[in-house]
């Protein structure tokens, strides 16, 4: 990133030649309607210095970058040092580049699961999913609330008091007389039904509505979880990660089919909420690490609408290492990781020339997505640095160094878009228009399809902007061979493309951070 200076000295040398015997009414009246091309600044992102950052980033020193580990903080610090290098601050004031993102890493943990006298074993009848501390809860009673569900459409909450109670319930979701899911009225899974979504959809509803323990049955998924879980706890290893968050104690177990009939016979038949009188008596064993992460932001401040912001985001882990192979993780998501700060170059060099952004552009470097978009839930539901509502939209970058085998119409210069229509319809035809004046690529829709068995919309640290009604994009080149695997080097990455790819995250940017008005949100969800 050494075309800092020159650029800068050579835009000062341009106005210095440029001065005039004019009266000065007339240099005011040009320079109230400046023409700024945004080309110039755009042509500072090359493949030549995206590929210099990239094999430091994914090399093998910093031991792919797994949340928490010690190459995660070596990439912290070669971020931070970017920007210092490059000059552009941080948000968070001083030279604290590092939004501290506090996680929980927690052993597998194990439960007595007593009912009605009768013991019930770990990992053969009921798992622990969630347990933020041991705990011992004897009680009489538990709330049955049929598939556990609190939509808009449907709610098994409904004039139902679960406050600081138990409650039980189980998988699915009720169809319409025509087969089709009430909440949604289409015949596609939902986020109640899909697996692990519809395992965190419905803790979350139960979360939200004040309940103390969830316990979940879903027999079809439980012998596949039982049978992960007893082999990390055979193993030693820790679960997975979480956000630590003192508020949210309550406990989750999923069970089979077997327990969840002896706590309620008709379960299979029966869906409406009820009061089940039993003894039931629980002790859970589990010991949780504490650790800390990192997001790294950095900031330039908007010269005329400062309070507005946009986010440009991509995550800085991946998943270190495995078996001894290191995983580099050079496309995901290295690719977006270096896209992001050839592009904060360029609106620095924008902003030394004296065509700074009219609104304030945060970089976003999140952890913990690898771990279940942990970073960025934590910028958007814990501790946002400036308020959701003055956020204009987000544009997140995920994986756009490579080709996708699979694809089998288009031209090599492609980009997969998604998310772009779903909240706003200005943010959709703002990124058209800025790829159709500057870039001229490909925009592949293929994976905004509503219906995309992916779900790659929920999938990428967009979607915790997105489930706040704030617009977004999501750039993606799509999945590959050595997608997750220590195979994915930074040799393999096609460079010209990334920096195209850069350059279009730039001009789509630098009209929504310039434009008189800001977009609007015409399709918010509730």
């Amino acid at each position: 990133m050494k075309k800092l200076l020159f650029l800068c000295c050579a835009s000062a040398l341009i106005v210095g030649c440029g001065s005039s015997s004019k009266p000065n009414t007339v240099l005011a009246s040009q320079e109230s309607i400046p023409v700024v091309d945004p080309t110039k600044y755009a042509s500072s992102i090359t493949s030549d210095e995206l590929k210099t950052m990239l094999y430091i980033y994914a090399s093998d020193e910093f031991e792919g970058r797994n949340t928490g580990d010690k190459g995660q903080k070596m990439a912290v610090e070669y971020l931070k040092q970017q920007y210092l290098d490059m000059g552009i601050p941080t948000p968070l004031g001083g030279d604290n580049y590092f939004q501290e993102v506090p996680l929980e890493k927690q052993n597998v943990a194990k439960a007595d699961f007593t009912l009605n006298g009768r013991s019930f074993k770990n990992f053969e009848d009921h798992i622990v999913l969630a347990a933020s501390e041991s705990m011992t809860i004897s009680t009489s009673e538990i709330i049955y609330v049929g598939y556990g569900i609190d939509d808009e459409n449907y709610s098994d909450y409904k004039n139902t008091d679960v406050q600081g109670k138990i409650v039980l319930a189980k998988a699915g979701e009720p169809k319409d007389a025509s087969g089709n899911y009430i909440t949604t009225g289409e015949a596609g899974d939902t986020k109640w039904t899909n697996g692990r979504q519809s395992i965190s959809s419905k803790r979350e509803a139960a979360l939200n509505n004040g309940a103390k323990g969830l316990i979940f049955m879903d027999n079809s998924m439980f012998s596949r979880y039982s049978a992960f879980y007893q082999r990390l706890a055979a193993s030693g290893s820790s679960g997975r990660l979480s956000l630590k968050n003192k508020e949210d104690n309550m406990f989750m177990f999923m069970i089979n089919e077997g327990l969840g009939k002896a706590l309620l016979p008709t379960i299979d038949e029966e869906s409406e909420p009820k009061t089940i009188t039993t003894d039931l008596r629980l002790s859970i064993e589990n010991k949780s690490e504490s650790i800390m992460s990192e997001n790294v932001v950095a900031f330039i401040k908007g010269s005329e609408k400062p309070d507005e912001i946009i986010v440009i985001s991509a995550h800085l882990d991946h998943e270190g290492i495995k078996n001894g192979e290191i995983y580099n993780g050079a496309d995901d998501d290295g690719s977006g990781t270096v896209a992001i700060l050839e592009i904060a170059e360029a609106f620095k060099l924008a902003e030394k020339a004296g065509h700074g952004p009219k609104r304030s552009v945060l970089f976003l470097h999140v952890t913990g997505e690898e771990k279940g978009l942990l970073g960025s839930r934590y910028y958007t539901d814990y501790d946002p640095i400036f308020p959701l509502e003055n956020t204009v939209a987000n544009l997140n970058i995920d994986m756009i160094g490579r080709i996708d085998p699979n694809r089998k119409v288009g031209t090599r210069n492609y980009i997969y878009l998604i998310g772009s229509d779903k909240l706003s319809t200005d943010l959709h035809n703002i990124s058209e228009e800025a790829n159709s004046k500057y870039i001229n690529m490909e925009l592949d829709y293929t994976f905004n399809d509503d219906n995309d068995p992916n779900r790659f919309y929920y999938r990428s640290d967009h979607y915790n902007f997105a489930k706040n009604n704030i617009p977004v994009i999501f750039y993606f080149n799509g999945t590959h061979d050595d997608y997750h695997k220590a195979s994915d080097t930074p040799d393999k990455i096609e460079y010209d493309l990334l920096e195209t790819r850069s350059r279009l995250v730039f001009h789509t940017a630098w009209k929504l951070a310039n434009r008189d008005e800001r977009i609007v949100v015409d399709k918010a969800a509730e």
